[in-house]
């Protein structure tokens, strides 16, 4: 219970992105791609993302701000004998729940091949971002095991597959991306509860996966042009993935 306060206080904040992209997609839907205000309200969906990661970037140079990542890490972190590795999968868990979604029969807005390309952009939007920026900070982790802690793949992974499951089926019902919201918070809150990252670590990660979903969905129609002409080739995709220093490739396959 003594946690509670904490916990409401950051899911409050990350909960706040779902509902206002929601209506900020909604509202630009219905007006011409060229005009003004859509371009207005896409800019707009960039700022909560945004200025979670100008936080994280603070929270490395303000006194004030490590003050309360040093007070954050102290009311969550957990003895090393109560840790858990569950936020190691639990991190995939948004993605693979988008393709588990579109096989029970619920529409999506891309197809099977589309939505893998999108995955694929994203996380090598997200995976390229936070490498480099690991390299350039060089923040110490709380637990002091390494100098990677700024910002967390984990959680970058974790938001980038939640606002993509929104992104997909937020106009089927809301509680997509809001279920896929939650899974990344837990992320999250697990990584400092394992000692792993500061609070400004996690709430940048959060930010770069956002945006880096946001980027290559914008990107997406340009590259499937440039690449592939617009048609869909069938024999599936490959998509990237990092974790633990280790660059990996997975290969998934059109169903016709």
């Amino acid at each position: 219970m003594r946690y509670l306060t904490s916990i409401l206080v950051f899911v409050g904040l990350i909960f706040s992105v779902p509902d206002s992209h929601a209506q900020m997609v909604k509202d630009s839907t219905a007006l011409p791609v060229n005009h003004p205000l859509h371009h207005y309200n896409a800019a707009r969906s960039f700022i909560i993302p945004s200025s979670l990661i100008l936080y994280g970037v603070l929270a490395q140079n303000l006194q004030p701000l490590r003050n309360l990542n040093e007070s954050v890490k102290n009311r969550l972190a957990a003895p090393v004998v109560k840790q858990t590795n569950l936020d190691d999968y639990l991190q995939f868990v948004p993605a693979v729940s988008s393709h588990v979604i579109s096989l029970m029969g619920v529409k999506a807005k891309h197809k099977l091949f589309d939505r893998l390309m999108i995955d694929g952009m994203t996380a090598a939007i997200s995976i390229s971002t936070v490498y480099i920026t690991k390299k350039i900070s060089h923040e110490t982790r709380p637990d002091g095991s390494d100098d990677q802690s700024f910002p967390s793949n984990h959680v970058a992974t974790a938001f980038a597959s939640a606002e993509l499951l929104r992104q997909e089926y937020g106009d089927v019902s809301p509680w997509y991306g809001i279920g896929g919201y939650a899974v990344a918070t837990a992320t999250a809150y697990l990584r400092m509860y394992n000692n792993q990252h500061w609070f400004g670590d996690v709430l940048a990660g959060a930010g770069i996966g956002i945006i880096s979903a946001k980027i290559a969905t914008q990107l997406f129609p340009v590259a499937k042009k440039i690449l592939f002409h617009n048609k869909t080739p069938f024999w599936g995709a490959v998509v990237p993935s990092y974790q633990n220093g280790n660059l990996a490739f997975h290969f998934f396959k059109e169903i016709k």
